[in-house]
């Protein structure tokens, strides 16, 4: 688990394509600042975001300079952009939490649901304001004015959307800039999105029950079930929309 507050800002050392020397597929190699206390208290086996994707910890050192080096899985590399970095790339960083840990963004797993495109970035004032079109459409229903979401794990605050268009829109303050990946991103660019798990866990625990309350009327009428079902998910959409909405805004 995570919060989505960036520690570091790390860069990639070495991207190896299907290590035939690992056990662990790709891996990559990422070195940290000088300054950096990322792995002060490391382990191996430890979890650590990278652009907002969990990945364990196979290896790391502490001197010359600190490193640490992960696996990522072909599933891993399907769904994420995991896959475009090279070396001399920069990723954002993020440690699991500990139990005494401020939440200062939200819950997030470091499970990603889809990639996002930049399609356009707009300045106001010192701000900028990014919008992303998914690559999953599907993803937009949990995407809600002022809810979470996680852009290459980072936790920003939706400031627009429009379902119909597909996009949304966050805003990057001047401090977020300095300290985020996303922030010297371009148009055509992607990032890594893992949208608020909230919505997702009221939709899968009323989805049964809505769907069998309308659908499941044991009538022998052929399509009924199947219409009573398609009501339920309607009606299901509104009301998990309703309360993460009501979250959001709290």
């Amino acid at each position: 688990m995570f919060t989505g507050i960036v520690e570091e800002i790390g860069e990639v050392t070495t991207y190896t394509p299907n290590d035939p020397l690992s056990k662990n597929g790709t891996t990559l190699t990422i070195t940290l600042p000088s300054t950096s206390s990322l792995l002060s208290d490391c382990n191996l086996g430890d979890s650590i975001a990278v652009n907002g994707v969990c990945l364990t910890v196979t290896s790391f050192t502490l001197s010359p300079s600190a490193q640490f080096t992960v696996g990522i899985a072909p599933e891993t590399l399907r769904l994420t952009n995991l896959g475009s970095l090279r070396p001399g790339s920069r990723v954002n960083l993020e440690r699991a939490v500990r139990a005494d840990t401020r939440m200062g963004g939200h819950f997030v797993q470091g499970h990603v649901d889809t990639v996002a495109e930049i399609i356009k970035i707009t300045p106001d004032g010192e701000a900028l304001t990014f919008r992303f079109r998914p690559k999953n459409r599907e993803v937009l229903k949990y995407v809600i004015w002022k809810g979470f979401i996680a852009l290459d794990g980072t936790s920003l605050t939706v400031t627009a959307v429009n379902d119909d268009e597909g996009w949304w829109e966050v805003m990057l303050i001047a401090y977020t800039q300095e300290r985020v990946v996303v922030a010297g991103k371009k148009v055509g660019e992607t990032v890594n999105v893992e949208v608020d798990m909230t919505a997702k866990y009221v939709e899968k625990s009323l989805r049964g029950y809505l769907e069998g309350l309308l659908g499941g009327s044991g009538s022998s009428e052929a399509g009924q079930g199947e219409e009573g079902a398609q009501k339920g998910k309607g009606l299901l959409e509104k009301i998990v929309e309703g309360i993460v909405k009501k979250q959001g805004s709290a």
